[in-house]
């Protein structure tokens, strides 16, 4: 097996992961109504691959993305 590290991860996981979204779905919608930001920038693109550092908010919540190995 290969050790694949984890350097990148995409919008909609992070926002799973991190409790802001309940579901994908919920990730989606979320994403497309043009209520999330990445590090001061609206994005609408699910799959935009964040790293660490990179700083999240939906409305008044806001996160900086932490990734373990």
């Amino acid at each position: 097996p290969y050790d694949i590290p984890m350097d990148t991860i995409t919008l909609n996981d992070a926002l799973k992961l991190s409790g802001m979204a309940e579901t994908g779905g919920q990730a989606k919608l979320l994403i497309q109504s043009g209520q999330v930001k990445v590090n001061g920038v609206v994005e609408i693109r699910r799959k935009k691959q964040l790293k660490e550092g990179d700083v999240i908010q939906v409305g008044d919540e806001e996160f900086t993305l932490e990734l373990e190995n």
